[in-house]
């Protein structure tokens, strides 16, 4: 399973992964130029994507979906209406090719957001941005994957050094906002397995997180856990370039 995160933050979020001839993409909330970009890594094109994923309805993740009609759309209703778009439900299975999905529910400030967990005939993804906290039915499904893609956004002390509104503060640090560095990393401690090859910290602030942060945070609780990061790559995603993961 191959894995091209090419932009991961608040200004636009996209998510490529390929295996065996088929490809998906995850949100598209980046410019087209960004998307083939993104597509050339990989030597493929926009008519080789076979389905896009949404997470939710925010622009940062949907403000690019009408540049790939009639592309097949699976979404919660009410995330993004046209002819193309197949609702889903969460923890309800679908099939992309020889991809196995599952929708996985997310706490955020948007109606009904989800993570998604991907399988193939060998491996299994993980796929989750954009959530405050992580739902007990969606934590028990995360358990011991090949790969994660998981949100480490804020650096909670940074995140208050910000001249940001403290409502806005306040609603990234809520169950529905985003999960910080630590909470990230304790929610991570409680899943990763013998399988677990490689975490992609996706969603990070520009503001009010750096990758030192997240990275530190993440060897700090794993440390105490006792969990070996040396068996695990363990790096970020970014707004500003394209990062690889996967095989």
């Amino acid at each position: 399973m191959k894995i091209i995160v090419i932009e991961s933050g608040s200004k636009g979020n996209a998510t490529l992964i390929y295996d065996e001839g088929c490809l998906l993409l995850i949100d598209m909330g980046i410019t087209l130029t960004s998307l083939k970009n993104g597509l050339a890594t990989i030597d493929k094109s926009l008519l080789d994507i076979d389905a896009l994923l949404l997470t939710h309805n925010h622009t940062d993740h949907t403000k690019g979906v009408r540049y790939l009609d009639p592309l097949p759309i699976y979404c919660t209703k009410g995330t993004y209406e046209a002819s193309n778009v197949i609702n889903i439900t969460p923890y309800e299975k679908f099939v992309v090719d020889h991809f196995v999905i599952t929708p996985v529910s997310a706490s955020h400030d948007a109606k009904d957001t989800v993570g998604y967990i991907i399988k193939n005939k060998k491996e299994k993804l993980v796929y989750l941005t954009d959530t405050g906290m992580i739902p007990e039915q969606t934590l028990s499904k995360m358990k011991n994957a090949d790969y994660y893609i998981i949100e480490s956004n804020h650096n909670i002390k940074k995140l208050h050094q910000t001249n940001r509104p403290a409502s806005l503060k306040l609603r990234i640090l809520s169950d529905e906002g985003h999960l910080s560095n630590e909470a990230s990393a304790i929610y991570m401690s409680e899943v990763v397995g013998d399988k677990t090859k490689e975490i992609i910290l996706a969603h990070l602030s520009e503001e009010a997180n750096e990758p030192e942060l997240a990275l530190k945070a993440y060897e700090k609780v794993f440390r105490k856990c006792r969990i070996d990061l040396g068996k695990i790559n363990l790096h970020c995603a970014s707004q500003r370039h394209i990062v690889e993961g996967g095989k």
